[in-house]
Formats: structure tokens, sequence, C-alpha cells
């Protein structure tokens, strides 16, 4: 072990989190024969498989996942030296910053992000992931993504939030709904069919205030994304809960017909949307840097 490379640590931590020699490839911005070189001189080094193919991606063995918090430690203290020693220059700058969105999020906070970041920063690339709610703040302990933008609060030593967007939640539907015109009384939310978007995006207060009233919706349509919902919802009798920020953006410019905005006829708490990152971001001038372009672009924001 005295001639150990240190180079394969990377590579050793992101198959370990990807789970993927593509994506491995990807993330280092190598090739893939590259990745299954160094996978081979770790195997050789470890007398190890390391990790096996299976129909689940490249699992770790037990030799692997034991390695992996002391390599994921080494890996991430050499960044943090690095980014010290280096002074960034977000005018010049073409370092990858990687952050977390819902399809909801891409399309609210996408458009001013991107303004932003053209102007200070005309040379860096952003690569949004899709969110994940139950896996956020494990990516964001383990640097898979430096900020994440969500309605939960996520809960993690280390993890620190910025509330960007104070938002409720309201009920939308096509202009020229047959039954229901300028409000919305229980009886007509219960009986009316709905659309239920099945997000990981963490917007599901409503469900559970439904629960505790112990009403249940009529359920027509089951879809994974909120961004579809202007070219389903004109022409049918469909009602569907979302944030008013959303709602309000279908209204403005709506795609197949005109939408209409309603108050729910039941009480559901306002929330934040929040800008999360990692307290190790404040080591890195470049990560600090990133969020706080992204709380700059993100300011004034209205629901």
């Amino acid at each position: 072990m005295s001639t150990f490379d240190l180079n394969l640590i990377p590579m050793f931590v992101a198959l370990h989190e990807t789970a993927s020699v593509t994506a491995t490839a990807e993330r280092l911005h190598v090739t893939q024969p590259s990745i299954s070189y160094a996978l081979g001189k770790l195997r050789e080094q470890f007398d190890d498989p390391l990790f096996i193919r299976n129909r689940n991606g490249m699992q770790p063995t037990r030799l692997a996942n034991s390695l992996y918090a002391s390599f994921k430690e080494v890996a991430q203290n050499v960044d943090s030296a690095i980014a010290q020693a280096r002074k960034f220059d977000p005018v010049s700058s073409t370092r990858n910053f990687r952050l977390a969105l819902s399809d909801m999020g891409e399309l609210a906070f996408l458009p001013r992000v991107l303004r932003h970041l053209n102007q200070v920063a005309p040379h860096i690339e952003l690569e949004v992931i899709p969110l994940n709610i139950e896996l956020a703040a494990q990516w964001l302990n383990e640097g898979h993504v430096d900020a994440v933008i969500c309605s939960r609060v996520l809960a993690g030593a280390g993890i620190t939030h910025h509330p960007v967007l104070l938002q409720h939640y309201v009920c939308l539907l096509a202009a020229d709904h047959p039954r229901v015109g300028d409000s919305l009384n229980m009886e007509q939310f219960s009986t009316e069919p709905h659309v239920l978007v099945n997000s990981t995006s963490g917007h599901n207060v409503a469900e559970e205030v439904l629960k505790t009233l112990n009403i249940k919706r009529r359920v027509r349509l089951r879809l994974p994304h909120y961004s579809v919902l202007p070219n389903v919802i004109p022409g049918t009798q469909l009602l569907t809960i979302l944030p008013s920020q959303i709602a309000t953006s279908f209204c403005r410019h709506p795609v197949t017909g005109p939408l209409k905005i309603l108050e729910l006829p039941f009480k559901v708490p306002s929330f934040h949307v929040n800008l999360h990152w990692h307290a190790r971001s404040d080591q890195s001038s470049a990560l600090k840097w990133f969020c706080a372009e992204l709380m700059t672009a993100l300011e004034n924001l209205e629901a």
C-alpha cells in the first residue's frame, strides 16, 4: 500500500455513489475505459472485486462499503485544501456547479438563476439534478450536489438553509369549468375529479391535511410532474392542488387554454421554499460564491 495512487480515490467515491461506470465517467469528465482501468488497479491493490455488476448496477462489496467513509473524507479534505489554495474568479471560471431542483423549481427559479449567473460568471457550467426529497440531505452531505432548493427543511448536521419564497397552496382548474365558478366549496372539491401529482419534490402538506379531515379526492389522473398541468387541465373538469407561485405562472402563460386559481376550501399552512447548502461550502470560495449568488438571483420573488 505504500505506493497507493491517491488519484484512484475520487473514482472509487464516485463509483460508490453512482453505482455506474458511465455516470462516474461523466462526473469525472473522463472516458469509461479510464474508469475500468482505475477500478482494475484498485482491485489489484485490495485483492477484492470491490464492485460487482448486477441488474442494479455496480454494487459495492463489504470491503468497498467499509472503505467508502474514509475515502470520502479524504476526497473532501483534498477538495477543500485545493479550493482554499485557489482563488476563485467567477469571470473566467469554467467550474461545474450542481443544483438540485424539482420540475416546479426549474420553472419558477431556473430562468432567474441563469440570467443572473450569465451576467456574473458567463463561463461556468450549471448542472441541474432532478430533486428527490428523500435523498437531498444525503446528496449535500456526500457532496453529490452543491445546493438544493426545496419546500421541505432538510435535516442533517452541517446543512444550512435560507428562505427564498413564502408560498401557499391553491386549486388550479380550467377557466370555463362547467360547475365551479368564482369560489370552491368542500362539496365541489370532494366530488369533482382531480389530478394528483406523485412528486418527489416534498409537496405533501395538503395531502396530510386532507387525511386529518378524512377527505378523499376523486383522483382521475396521476402524473409524475407538475410542469405538464397547463397542457392537461384546459378543456377538462379536473382540479389540482399546487403552490401559488407556479399556479400564477401557469395562468399568465396558458398553453392549450385559459386557467383560473381558486382558494382551497380548507386551511393548509403556508410554507417557505428554501435554499440549502452544506456548511462545508463555507470553506470553499467557489461554493460560498455559488450559494451567495443563488440568494442574490432569487431575491424579491413574489408568490
